[in-house]
């Protein structure tokens, strides 16, 4: 030990702590509702390490307590077998007198959410850079069947450049659902992906929901889905894309993609990292302006206020650089071959191609999508129909109906690649989709834009008009009607 350590001790005539029989206690590090971490001399190898001493919330039955201790060993042991540069390591796991601990390497390094509290937002290739060493540590724990669960800047160390992930493994085991008394969401909620949300279980999916949310955060200064009680917050998640206050190059698009609801469309971390690739690491600093060096929480609820251009074109590039395969030949659409199902894209609304287009309350349709072709009915999937609409959102992810008219050309890169996005992903489930079906855009027209942005703000709903949403709709190459649902 070095000269100036302080042992914890209560008298003059207490030994020092030494958990299993070699880790001497040196000091207090933190601790939380899970437990405490300890700065610890480890005895026989000679050196220090972090220890973290586990504990359940009280009020936890002996049965759950057990299966707690049997996941966290179970988990840590399969955490220590991880080797990548920025994954903390697991030394050791030991369970004592009805305790268990979890011996890890000592990052001598602040947390992300410390370096953005004290000094302010990063630069995007400073973030760009964070991105890639911990979707490297990411990949390597799905890699061995581990989901972390709790990414988020305070578990992120950063030191002179270099990043560390903490508490793989540990995580995954603390919010198990079947470890509560009480069914309440274990966990950090301001960096919880939707689905989880809705109940469904981790994946790396969303884990990546997370480590955009964290990166939002580095690039801001601010949290992007935290709001004043936890209630908000799950609605801020579900409901309320955040901004971006400037395009912040490909770190913009990275958010972007990772920050897609629906977990199947998601950017993969293979995309993310084809991203990446694209531009070289510590490059040349992006143009930025001074943000307050804050932390700060958005307003509960955020004030609507009209987007700037830019900001249209960040959530345009993030969708086509991911579907277009400009990334130099080394990425390729999701579904490997979406463009060739794609037809020419429609407008629809007065002045479109499309006069009307109203499905009422079902999915699918008769008839032919065309110019001049009206849809005013709808079918169920369930019967034969030519038609079936497969994905729908409000144009560039938001519902801030409170836009000028983007553009068709906008609108048109925008729905392509949304609709790319879906028609590749597993929520289209027809074998051979790429040849056995084709699938076509619809956009609104700029009278129908405008039709919604007027209604919309009048506070009466029994006189909306207008649409400002994207549809994609797929139907049999053949031409002939489809006799099962498409889509799951």
């Amino acid at each position: 030990m070095e000269d100036g350590e302080v042992v914890e001790q209560v008298g003059p005539q207490q030994q020092p702590r030494v958990i299993g029989g070699r880790y001497q206690v040196i000091q207090e590090l933190g601790r939380g509702g899970m437990g405490i971490v300890w700065r610890a001399w480890d005895q026989v190898i000679g050196r220090e390490v972090a220890i973290k001493e586990l504990h359940l919330p009280d009020g936890v039955p002996t049965a759950e307590r057990e299966v707690f201790e049997e996941r966290v060993l179970r988990e840590a042991r399969t955490a220590g077998r991880l080797n990548d540069p920025a994954v903390v390591t697991v030394h050791d796991v030991l369970a004592e007198s009805g305790t268990t601990y979890i011996v890890m390497e000592l990052v001598r390094a602040i947390t992300l959410s410390e370096q953005i509290t004290q000094q302010g937002p990063l630069r995007p290739e400073q973030v760009a850079d964070l991105a890639r060493q911990v979707l490297s540590a990411l990949e390597t724990a799905h890699a061995a069947g581990i989901v972390h669960r709790d990414v988020k800047p305070s578990n992120i160390m950063v030191a002179d450049g270099r990043v560390k992930l903490a508490d793989f493994g540990i995580a995954q085991t603390l919010e198990d659902p079947r470890l509560t008394t009480s069914g309440a969401i274990v966990g950090s909620p301001s960096f919880m992906a939707p689905e989880r949300i809705k109940g469904a279980d981790a994946s790396p999916a969303s884990d990546l929901w997370s480590l955009g949310a964290t990166l939002f955060f580095a690039v801001e200064g601010w949290m992007p889905f935290e709001r004043q009680t936890t209630a908000a917050t799950l609605h801020a998640v579900l409901n309320e894309p955040p901004r971006l206050s400037r395009p912040h190059g490909v770190i913009g698009s990275v958010i972007t993609g990772l920050l897609i609801v629906d977990p199947r469309a998601r950017f993969t971390a293979a995309q993310v990292r084809a991203l990446l690739d694209s531009v070289p690491a510590n490059g040349v600093p992006e143009q930025t302006h001074p943000v307050a060096p804050v932390t700060r929480f958005a307003p509960d609820p955020q004030p609507k206020r009209p987007r700037r251009p830019w900001l249209i074109a960040a959530a345009v590039a993030a969708v086509v650089l991911f579907v277009a395969g400009v990334l130099v030949g080394r990425f390729v659409p999701v579904g490997g071959g979406a463009h060739a199902a794609m037809d020419s894209t429609l407008v629809f609304g007065e002045g479109g191609d499309v006069e009307t287009f109203d499905l009422g309350t079902d999915k699918c349709g008769i008839g032919k999508i065309a110019a001049g072709v009206p849809v005013d009915s709808g079918t169920s999937c369930s019967d034969p129909h030519d038609f079936e609409l497969y994905a729908s959102d409000s144009a560039f992810g938001s519902g801030d109906y409170d836009m000028s008219y983007p553009g068709e050309a906008a609108l048109t890169d925008y729905g392509e690649g949304y609709c790319s996005v879906y028609f590749g992903s597993d929520k289209v489930v027809t074998p051979g989709k790429q040849s056995t079906l084709r699938y076509v855009t619809l956009i609104p027209s700029e009278q129908s834009w405008n039709d919604k942005r007027r209604t919309q703000g009048d506070g009466n709903s029994d006189n909306d008009e207008g649409s400002q949403d994207i549809y994609c709709l797929l139907y049999s190459a053949a031409g002939d009607k489809l006799q099962t649902p498409a889509t799951k």
